[in-house]
């Protein structure tokens, strides 16, 4: 009995400094950003930053192109990403975690020197970056994201059991038959967790754009710029409207691969 209590609280002892470290960097500074959203440049309670944001079409463009961006970032980085992730799980090469190291070998890089070098390469082959904002960004943050993408496709591909493969061929399914119909919903998990880790960064994202344009049109930028020109009140509130955004796509995520896992999807 004496053992059992001296495990429990030493259980207890081992998760102070996890609390002390969510108080101090997550809670804290949360509170704080809630503090200056909800009053104004004397410290007074008010709804005016709230309304400001959904009144101000500055801020409503960006929110939506940043949106954009995301949103075409994650399809560009799924559809290369699957099938290489896809040869790669179902191929026989002996070296084929080499391969795979090739495609993450690049995020060992400091990230400034990589966008810096991809900037250069844009610039040879455009002339005037400006010309293709949009284009550019999103190979910009594709080029970024990417193994975030390969990495969780990969283990859930790579995990599928072959027998189910075997079983589905010998009752007659072809093979794109048996990728639709069991390749693809299986692999939904290792989908929903890259679409997670491709999505949410993007959409906040702001030194791809930063670096190539010097421009605000996202909302990272558009925060760090209220925070430069010291409006701490706007842009903590434009960091807390984009912090519930991203809490309901967190949430929504969770709940299909919550749904996929329990089986409630119907293959």
């Amino acid at each position: 009995m004496t053992k059992t209590l001296k495990l429990r609280f030493n259980r207890k002892q081992l998760c102070i400094p996890y609390a002390a470290f969510l108080i101090l960097f997550v809670i804290c500074p949360l509170l704080v950003i809630i503090y200056y959203a909800f009053t104004n440049g004397t410290g007074q309670f008010t709804f005016d930053n709230l309304v400001n944001f959904f009144s101000n079409t500055n801020t409503l463009g960006t929110l939506l192109n940043s949106i954009a961006i995301a949103c075409v970032t994650t399809i560009v980085c799924l559809v290369i990403a699957y099938p290489v992730a896809y040869i790669l799980a179902r191929s026989k090469f002996r070296r084929k975690y080499v391969l795979l190291m090739l495609f993450v070998l690049p995020m060992w890089i400091n990230f400034t020197l990589r966008i810096t070098a991809l900037k250069e390469i844009l610039s040879f082959i455009e002339g005037n970056l400006a010309m293709y904002p949009f284009l550019n960004t999103v190979i910009g943050m594709t080029y970024d994201f990417l193994p975030f993408m390969i990495l969780p496709l990969y283990t859930a591909l790579s995990k599928l059991d072959k027998s189910l493969f075997e079983a589905a061929e010998d009752l007659g399914a072809s093979s794109f038959t048996v990728f639709m119909r069991v390749v693809l919903p299986l692999s939904v998990p290792g989908i929903i967790s890259g679409v997670t880790m491709v999505l949410l960064p993007s959409m906040t994202n702001y030194v791809v754009l930063d670096m190539l344009y010097n421009s605000t049109y996202i909302m990272g930028s558009l925060i760090g710029s209220y925070f430069a020109a010291y409006d701490w009140n706007n842009g903590s509130m434009i960091s807390l409207i984009l912090l519930i955004i991203i809490f309901i796509i967190t949430l929504a995520t969770n709940k299909f691969n919550d749904d996929q896992s329990s089986g409630r999807t119907v293959l």
